[in-house]
């Protein structure tokens, strides 16, 4: 896999970091490409329990890389290119096209994704941890979607995620401007889960306790929540029963009581 990533397992942990601090871990193609094969590989991986995205060097990611900006300016990229094209056409299961996905396939994992946000994470770098399912963000970390100051939308699947977690009106303002947030204003406004003075090893200790959990409970609740914003909610209700009743008595349901009962840690099976 690239160096443009650096993948660490603890357990059940995988911790993947961003890998080009001389740059605040821009995203230029090799990286889009690294993240894309890391979030297929560890998503078919039954013993990841819980995945943890940071970014080398202080900075989540600045963006998206200004090559690319330069081919923009220069008229070699634009939306009817081949390279354009070809990527709209490779979709993922969701139907997020090959740029969207290195923000979307962390949605699409079965596991839960915890972003550890520090420094900038701006642009293209906010949408990747967008597609995470939490977001721990240092106080004084720059958010934002920057996209309108060079004459575009956000279009790396943040549209997407952000429709979970904010108002429209709130959306909308942050789109219509490129404002850039703090990380404690992030929070308020729900861009971020919780505000961390050390977000790395908090988001570390969160997956540690996540992989604790029976995984198979731990996936389904991921996607019973996923599913959720996007149904009505009889078939929400449906979900709900139909994702308990197959959970109940499993081979890892039953080693999570009777572990309760006995008061002893569980040893879960890899889900199959």
């Amino acid at each position: 896999m690239s160096d443009r990533i650096v993948i660490e397992r603890d357990g059940g942990v995988a911790h993947v970091r961003l890998n080009r601090p001389e740059k605040r871990n821009a995203l230029d193609g090799d990286m889009m490409d690294a993240l894309r094969a890391a979030a297929q590989t560890l998503g078919a991986d039954a013993s990841v329990r819980a995945i943890v995205l940071s970014g080398e060097g202080g900075h989540f990611s600045a963006g998206l890389d200004f090559s690319n900006f330069g081919d923009m300016a220069s008229g070699d990229l634009d939306g009817d290119s081949a390279e354009v094209q070809a990527a709209a056409a490779d979709l993922s299961r969701d139907g997020a096209h090959r740029g969207q996905q290195i923000g979307w396939l962390w949605q699409e994992v079965p596991q839960p994704v915890v972003a550890a946000i520090e420094g900038a994470a701006l642009g293209g770098g906010l949408h990747v941890a967008l597609g995470a399912d939490i977001r721990l963000v240092s106080p004084d970390a720059k958010l934002g979607f920057v996209e309108i100051t060079w004459g575009l939308v956000p279009d790396l699947s943040g549209s997407q995620a952000i429709r979970r977690l904010l108002p429209l009106d709130v959306a909308k303002k942050l789109f219509f401007t490129g404002e850039v947030i703090s990380g404690e204003r992030a929070v308020a406004l729900g861009l971020g889960t919780e505000v961390s003075e050390q977000p790395v090893e908090d988001a570390l200790a969160l997956a540690r306790r996540i992989a604790s959990h029976s995984p198979e409970a731990v996936r389904s609740a991921k996607w019973l929540l996923n599913a959720s914003a996007l149904v009505p909610v009889n078939e929400g209700l449906a979900n709900e029963f139909r994702t308990s009743s197959e959970l109940m008595g499993g081979k890892n349901q039953i080693e999570a009581v009777v572990a309760k009962l006995g008061k002893r840690d569980p040893q879960f099976e890899d889900p199959s």
